[in-house]
C-alpha cells in the first residue's frame, strides 16, 4: 500500500541491513532514501550509527522525529524520569540465550527505579515476543540464578500498542500478567521500581480485577 502511495520501491529491511548500513549508504550517495522505522529514530543506537557514516560519506541527513514507546509510557501513570536503563529482551538462538535484560533489571531494583523491557520482534517471520513469553523467560533465569530479582508475585505493567485507540495496558503479578490477552502487537513489559503515592493512585486505573497490589520494593 505505501509503495502505491508513494510510487516508490519499498525494501523490508532485516535488523543485518540495518546494522551493516553499508547498502543504504552507498545508495544514498547518488539517490533520496528514506529508513522507515517505528518510534523515534534516535532511540536506537544503530540509527544513529548510519547517521555518523553517512556523514563521513558526506551523505545528507536529516531526521524526522517521532513519539516512542520511551515517552509514551507515561500513559500508564509512571514518571518517566524514575525510569533506568531501557534493555530489549531478544527471543533466544543457538548459542545466543544473553541474559543481559535480567541484569538490567536487577540494577533497576537495587536503585528503586522502573524498567522498561522491549520486547523483540521479527516482523518479517511475524514473529513478536509476547508479554507471557518475555515473562516466562525472566522467571526461567530467576529460576536459574535464585538472585530474587523476578518471581510470579513480582508487579508488572502489560503495554500492547500503545498509543493506539486499541491499546491494552494491565497492571498485575507477574503470573497473573501473563494469562492476559493483549491482543495484537507490538508489545512491552514493564517492571515498577519504588512507586511515589500519585504514580500509585494512577496505576490503580489499570488494575486487574482481585490481583494483589503490593508495590514492587527495593532488592
Amino acid at each position: 500500500e505505501l509503495e502505491k502511495l508513494y510510487g516508490k520501491k519499498i525494501t523490508l529491511a532485516e535488523r543485518e541491513l540495518v546494522e551493516q548500513s553499508d547498502e543504504i549508504v552507498a545508495h544514498a550517495k547518488g539517490h533520496d532514501a528514506a529508513l522507515l522505522v517505528i518510534g523515534d529514530p534516535l532511540t536506537a543506537t544503530t540509527h544513529l550509527d548510519i547517521i555518523m557514516r553517512a556523514r563521513k560519506e558526506n551523505v545528507k541527513v536529516g531526521v524526522v522525529h517521532n513519539a516512542s514507546i520511551t515517552s509514551a509510557v507515561g500513559i500508564t501513570g509512571l514518571q518517566v524520569y524514575k525510569f533506568g536503563k531501557t534493555v530489549t529482551i531478544p527471543f533466544p538462538e543457538i548459542n545466543f540465550k544473553p541474559e543481559i535484560f535480567y541484569e538490567v533489571l536487577k540494577q533497576n531494583m537495587i536503585l528503586g527505579l522502573h524498567t522498561l523491557l522491549l520486547l523483540d520482534l521479527k516482523p518479517k517471520e511475524s514473529k513478536f515476543m509476547t508479554i507471557a513469553q518475555a515473562i516466562e523467560t525472566l522467571l526461567g533465569i530467576e529460576g536459574k540464578r535464585k538472585e530474587d530479582v523476578f518471581n510470579e508475585r513480582t508487579m508488572c505493567i502489560g503495554c500492547a500498542r500503545v498509543g493506539s485507540e486499541g491499546q491494552k495496558i494491565a497492571y498485575g503479578t507477574a503470573g497473573h500478567l501473563k494469562k492476559v490477552d493483549f491482543g495484537k502487537p507490538p508489545y512491552s513489559l514493564i517492571v515498577p521500581g519504588e512507586l511515589h503515592f500519585m504514580e500509585e493512585e494512577a496505576l490503580a486505573i489499570w488494575k486487574l480485577p482481585d490481583g494483589k497490589t503490593e508495590p514492587n520494593q527495593k532488592i
